[in-house]
């Protein structure tokens, strides 16, 4: 099963995985969060995510979310990347993360096109596009 890490700014991440678990009605496993805060040391973050990946590996791959392109945790979980073991997606949404966890037994090239298909699925114009009202 693919590994998920989620990097965010704050408890953004938590708050995600708490409400994909909700909707998926099942906590998840192989699924652990990081919440970066603005006066941290990022080698210190990093070691963490470091750790995290360890934890959450087990040869089927790893598929690190953050939620903002070119901001310290994307540029932490940035440092982890390896081709076709260790992938990363930014701009971490909702829809995204359900995604990713609702199937998870794939490859990790799978995961990684079913977080880029639920992050841009996930963005509707409202007033165009009824949303099941």
């Amino acid at each position: 099963m693919i590994g998920v890490l989620v990097v965010t700014h704050g408890a953004i991440g938590e708050t995600l995985l708490s409400s994909a678990e909700a909707i998926l009605g099942a906590r998840q496993t192989r699924v652990a969060t990081l919440g970066v805060s603005r006066n941290e040391d990022p080698e210190a973050v990093l070691a963490r995510a470091r750790q995290l990946a360890a934890q959450l590996g087990d040869g089927t791959g790893l598929l690190v979310l953050t939620d903002m392109f070119g901001a310290t945790p994307c540029n932490v979980a940035s440092r982890l990347l390896a081709d076709g073991r260790v992938e990363g997606v930014s701009g971490i949404s909702l829809p995204m993360l359900v995604r990713v966890l609702s199937r998870r037994d794939g490859s990790l090239a799978a995961a990684v096109q079913r977080a880029l298909s639920g992050g841009t699925e996930g963005v509707v114009h409202m007033n165009t596009d009824s949303c099941g009202a």
